[in-house]
């Protein structure tokens, strides 16, 4: 009895292993499968990336066509994909259906105009008076009071200015309704000349270039005030600044919220983050700056390529400082374009697009005289303005 007890219960222990061992092979196997399935899904998402990437199209086909007279001696802008025109009498948006959205008259000699996401800001240079819209129409006017030498707009509509009085220079920050949110001055003999100025995309910063005498040498101070609640404790809310000796700095922009760039006449900076800009980059410059791109993402630089085959070169920059791409070119451009991981070169005639791999993935011909090209969220479709028509182009 004793044996046949032994006997029965070693038998039922080898069942119940082997039926725990075909669970767990049938365990592995789904697993090993969704594995298998992943991987396959995994490959044929990144093949399908690397060939849409390095895709070469040919050909263009126009999918939709509106006609749209230009006034003549306009010049076009894109706001948020709506096509913005502007001359000495007058700004006006347009749709890319060809429809009227709104239409602000004015009287202007030097027309001097920012755009930051969909909020465009236009005043005369010397004027006193600033018209701010979106996408919508007309969102306030400002009197300045005094003359303009520059303005910028973000994207919740304040605009910052740089006014002309007798003796002194002013900035001033204003609400879209003209209320002055904060102003201060500035003497060439204490803080310098402001040359430039630019306002984060959320108007929480506002960065001025400054041009001074110091010892008989040209520099420039590159200061950052802060209108939010960290700047509220400091002298004119100012919480960085960085002085160049022998350097003139004309362009200082903000990228987005958080990352500006400037541009002297021998180098490149870049300022992060979101309260006290500070300097993270800077790019000793070797030659002359022929013209300054830039998106939310990447800078552009363009040069004379004395060195290269071709005439041109663009060096880009990413929102870090590093260089990320260098291309030589030929084409006499008018503009050049930053979408995505793409650039755009191009002028009224003939147009280029490249990846940052340096693939060119289209070059050809316009068939009509291009006024303003405007990329779309589909990276193969593209808008484009001519001086009779509003047309849209699918690359083939």
């Amino acid at each position: 009895m004793i044996k046949l007890k032994i006997f029965s219960k070693t038998k039922v222990n080898s069942a119940e292993d082997g039926y725990d061992t075909i669970i767990v092979k049938h365990k592995l196997s789904i697993f090993y499968r969704i594995v298998l399935a992943v991987l396959v899904a995994a490959s044929v998402i990144i093949g399908i990336y690397i060939h849409e990437k390095n895709r070469v199209y040919t050909e263009y086909e126009i999918i939709s066509t509106v006609s749209k007279p230009l006034v003549a001696n306009t010049v076009c802008r894109n706001l948020d994909e709506n096509i913005i025109t502007y001359s000495k009498d007058g700004i006006h948006c347009t749709d890319k259906d060809g429809n009227d959205l709104w239409n602000q008259t004015y009287e202007m000699a030097n027309p001097l105009i920012d755009i930051c996401g969909e909020v465009v800001a236009i005043g005369d240079y010397g004027g006193n008076v600033i018209y701010v819209m979106n996408t919508e129409g007309k969102l306030g006017e400002i009197d300045t009071k005094m003359p303009i030498r520059s303005l910028c707009v973000s994207e919740t509509g304040l605009v910052a200015a740089v006014l002309e009085d007798s003796t002194v220079t002013w900035i001033y920050l204003f609400k879209t309704d003209g209320e002055v949110l904060v102003h201060f001055k500035t003497t060439m003999g204490i803080s310098g000349y402001p040359v430039d100025v630019t306002i984060s995309n959320n108007g929480v910063l506002v960065g001025v270039s400054y041009l001074y005498m110091e010892n008989g040498t040209m520099t420039t101070k590159v200061a950052f005030y802060n209108f939010g609640g960290v700047g509220q404790n400091e002298i004119d809310h100012l919480v960085s600044g960085y002085n160049y000796t022998d350097a003139i700095v004309p362009t200082l922009q903000f990228m987005n919220e958080t990352t500006a760039f400037a541009v002297a006449d021998n180098r490149l900076m870049f300022y992060q983050d979101s309260q006290i800009p500070t300097s993270i980059s800077e790019t000793i410059l070797t030659e002359n700056v022929q013209s300054i791109y830039y998106s939310s993402d990447y800078v552009g630089l363009v040069f004379l390529n004395a060195d290269g085959k071709s005439k041109y070169r663009l060096d880009i920059y990413n929102s870090s400082g590093k260089m990320v791409h260098s291309q030589e070119f030929d084409m006499e451009y008018k503009e050049i374009l930053f979408e995505k991981e793409l650039f755009i070169i191009y002028n009224e005639v003939e147009c280029s697009i490249y990846n940052l791999d340096g693939v060119e993935k289209y070059s050809g011909l316009f068939e009509k005289q291009v006024s303003l090209l405007i990329p779309s969220s589909k990276q193969t479709r593209y808008l484009y303005v001519t001086p009779e028509e509003i047309e849209i182009m699918e690359l083939k």
